[in-house]
């Protein structure tokens, strides 16, 4: 191709520097006004102003929709049961429910309800209202999809999706929607936020915390999931001008922002609610320090406290609140764990260090949040952890230091996922083996073993509704009848 003259090129160079500066110019103007050029994607349109810039890939978040054509036949009542977001109701992985549920599974194990071929990858389901969600990733068409599902037979009833090319880093998906009855938020791979009706898929909004934050998305993708609070969606883009933002749910409108001067970045890490004498907040582990955010409604995204304490550079694990202001941090890559405490006078907070421990010192957790039940701290330790490797242990909650027991060296359980219902704990191994164990503060006690998957890599979380068990491995999704017969 012959090359442009000279003529031709000195007024393109001349263009160039004249666009430079007043992209510049208008950079400047938006700066009174962080907000400014940005506002949730509606179906049917981008959102964004003329002549904003665009950093990141574009993806139409949200712009494939399928029906099946499926419903379930009509109930007087929906199946019992909700689980609907990450660590369930009370964001303690702890179930409420007060069905039975089986402390031996019958010969040739527990009853397969249905099963779901997935997408590669670790992200596990929501349950709300006899319905299932769960974000996968559609690898033919490289497209994030959210599914939903009957909790019944898993029959797909709609998919609501959009193209995102995510190159295969340990699998793809990782997070969990939250629902309630107004709304689903999902978290992409990508940081891409997708918002719709939980009955009939329609899209209610989007964000691109790429593209509208800054977000630098974590090197195995977005773990975190989204926290639904009342009428806000709270996330964490870890961006220029936002560590927390809250969204009102139902229209995509940005309510509130916490400042990030420090410059913290997201992590894998999810978000969990707190309350202090009274005061609500939210804690959140980013990659840079904890911070802690007033939830208000007077001061809604205040930062509250700080703790630069904690930076390990992977940070999986959500916050453990423990009680009278105690908190549990935990991490692997040779993290370990920190126990902090959060005070209050006179309207001030602050956090302070007790406890740091490497991973052959105490408790710590590399991939799932520890429980804390009965005045006890549970977890599976890292493959760091010495001689405890990756065993299921106890300890106290003030003194993490002090295992009072393990599962043993026969029994050890890699990344895999736990859940703690009717008194016992259901804890699932890389393989996709399910271990029932009692939920008894002095001793470990197995109950129960059974494979239930053919793994690998078994790390999505347990759901659990009505005494349906949902679980899963790398791709694929089950759901068992955990009721005592």
């Amino acid at each position: 191709m012959k090359p442009p003259s000279r003529d031709v090129w000195i007024p393109a160079a001349v263009a160039a520097v004249l666009l430079a500066a007043a992209v510049a110019a208008l950079a400047a103007w938006r700066a009174h006004d962080p907000a400014a050029g940005i506002a949730p994607r509606l179906p049917g349109a981008d959102g964004r102003p003329a002549g904003t810039e665009i950093a990141a890939e574009k993806v139409a978040v949200g712009e494939i929709f399928e029906d099946s054509g499926w419903r379930p036949p009509p109930r007087p009542e929906p199946l019992p049961g909700s689980w609907p977001r990450f660590r369930g109701p009370d964001f303690d992985n702890i179930s409420k429910e007060k069905i039975p549920l089986a402390d031996r599974w019958p010969e040739g194990g527990p009853k397969v309800l249905w099963s779901l071929d997935l997408g590669e990858g670790y992200a596990a389901a929501a349950v709300h209202r006899g319905r299932v969600y769960v974000l996968d990733y559609d690898e033919k068409r490289k497209a994030d999809a959210l599914r939903c599902l009957s909790l019944e037979n898993g029959r797909e009833i709609w998919r609501r999706a959009y193209r995102v090319k995510v190159p295969r880093n340990h699998g793809m998906s990782r997070t969990i929607p939250a629902v309630n009855d107004q709304v689903v938020v999902t978290l992409g791979p990508r940081s891409h936020v997708m918002a719709v009706d939980p009955d009939s898929g329609a899209l209610r909004w989007t964000l691109d915390l790429e593209r509208d934050f800054g977000t630098k998305t974590p090197l195995w993708y977005a773990g975190q999931c989204p926290l639904l609070d009342g009428p806000a969606a709270v996330l964490a883009p870890g961006g220029k001008d936002a560590l927390l933002m809250g969204v009102e749910a139902a229209t995509g409108r940005i309510l509130w922002r916490t400042p990030n001067p420090r410059g913290w970045g997201m992590s894998h890490s999810s978000i969990m609610p707190m309350t202090l004498k009274g005061k609500r907040m939210y804690v959140y582990c980013a990659l840079g320090g904890i911070a802690g955010i007033s939830a208000g409604p007077e001061d809604a995204g205040r930062l509250l406290w700080e703790l630069p304490d904690w930076n390990p550079q992977v940070v999986v694990p959500s916050p453990l609140i423990l009680q009278d202001g105690l908190v549990f941090v935990t991490a692997g890559y040779s993290a370990g764990g920190l126990l902090f405490r959060v005070t209050e006078k006179d309207g001030r907070y602050e956090a302070r260090t007790l406890r740091r421990l490497s991973p052959s010192e105490g408790l710590s957790s590399e991939q799932q949040t520890p429980v804390f039940h009965q005045g006890r701290v549970f977890a599976v330790l890292p493959k760091d952890a010495g001689a405890l490797r990756q065993q299921f242990a106890c300890a106290l909650p003030d003194d993490p230091g002090r295992i009072v027991w393990s599962s043993g060296k026969q029994k050890r359980f890699g990344l895999g996922p736990y859940l703690l219902a009717d008194g016992k704990f259901f804890i699932l191994d890389d393989d996709g083996v399910l271990t029932t164990v009692r939920a008894d503060p002095d001793r470990y006690e197995e109950l129960a073993e059974v494979r239930v998957l053919r793994g690998p890599d078994a790390w999505g979380p347990i759901a659990l509704a009505g005494g349906r068990m949902i679980l899963r491995d790398a791709r694929r999704m089950i759901c068992i009848d955990a009721r005592r017969s």
